[in-house]
């Protein structure tokens, strides 16, 4: 089936008709070294990568003085002081850009406040990513539409309601959209995937781009989204699981990345169809089906029963099993031979 519904980001389409697209979202793994972010995105561009993502954090606009008192689950110390160790400078984030516009790949981010989402128009990134945690923070949603670029929007934690105020921000100004289903735990376990939410989101949704956002161990939850109708599959990033970053537990590294590019489109090409025998299978049906042939001579007139007629392949014969019982009690027209295929011309 084709579907006209997609998204372009820097002359990447996305949607039913295109391969998946697997972002190697790089975050905040780099700990806000530059050198360790540059070899990451080396290993995101051995792996196959289209799209590398980062995270714009500028803690003061970010955050107010409360955030030092909340640790996150997958974290011992405060969220204000990890953002603050782990992100990098405007100067810094434009080198990043750049060095990821440099291999051939696409650098996106997601903005966690007016500032950030500001600097990124400055840096004059093509789209814009936006977290679960942003996906009901409706003002920086504004903000963010009147750029007029296209946005990938993470729903983790919100309801159908919650994202339907979200996505009308954006279709107000026709701001091309794309719609990730995701859970917000670091890891996720396997059964708080819900493909079904991820249905329930598309169905409710059905112009939208959908994919799904993976915080899982492995590759599997991304696999049986694209069969499901994925059109984006975004997994944290990092170059190899030594590295310590915050979220390197749910993170795929190179080799993991280049199995999900490849294993992706595999899936993606498997996707559609109608039942029926495709054009392909007649060399198939040619020896697997069964067709009406003799088992004993048969003389004029003779009438056919199930003691000298019967079915077997191959099925290059003209009267298909199907039709063997209309041919009980009717008469042969000649004398036939056992072990023929039957002829209509043969049957009165």
């Amino acid at each position: 089936m084709k579907h006209n519904n997609y998204v372009e980001i820097a002359g990447r389409k996305i949607g039913q008709n295109y391969p998946p697209l697997v972002i190697a979202e790089i975050g905040i793994n780099h700990e806000g070294s530059l050198k360790t972010a540059f070899e990451m995105v080396d290993a995101a561009k051995r792996a196959g990568v289209e799209v590398v993502k980062h995270q714009t954090h500028i803690v003061e606009d970010e955050m107010t003085g409360a955030a030092k008192k909340v640790i996150p689950g997958n974290a011992d110390i405060s969220i204000y002081e990890i953002m603050d160790r782990c992100s990098l400078n405007e100067e810094d984030e434009s080198k990043l850009k750049n060095y990821v516009e440099s291999k051939g790949m696409i650098f996106i981010s997601t903005p966690f406040s007016r500032a950030a989402a500001e600097r990124l128009e400055r840096m004059n990134v093509p789209a814009y990513k936006i977290g679960s945690g942003e996906c009901n923070n409706y003002p920086l949603l504004k903000h963010i539409a009147s750029f007029g670029k296209p946005v990938i929007l993470s729903t983790g934690m919100n309801t159908i309601e919650s994202i339907r105020k979200a996505v009308q921000i954006f279709d107000k100004l026709s701001v091309p959209l794309a719609l990730l289903h995701t859970t917000n735990l670091y890891p996720t376990p396997p059964e708080l995937v819900r493909y079904g939410a991820m249905t329930e989101l598309h169905e409710a949704f059905p112009n939208h781009v959908f994919g799904l956002s993976d915080h899982t161990i492995s590759n599997h939850a991304c696999y049986g989204s694209v069969a499901l109708g994925a059109s984006i599959l975004e997994r944290h990033f990092t170059d190899h699981m030594e590295r310590t970053g915050p979220d390197i537990i749910c993170s795929m590294d190179e080799n993991e990345c280049k199995k999900l590019v490849k294993g992706s489109e595999l899936i993606w090409s498997m996707r559609g169809g109608t039942k029926k025998p495709t054009d392909e299978e007649q060399v198939t049906i040619d020896f697997a089906f069964a067709t009406v042939c003799t088992i004993k001579d048969i003389k004029k007139g003779e009438v056919f029963t199930m003691e000298n007629i019967w079915v077997k392949r191959p099925g290059t014969g003209e009267i298909l099993a199907e039709k063997f019982e209309v041919l009980l009690g009717k008469k042969a027209t000649d004398n036939i031979i056992s072990d023929v295929q039957l002829n209509w011309s043969d049957v009165e």
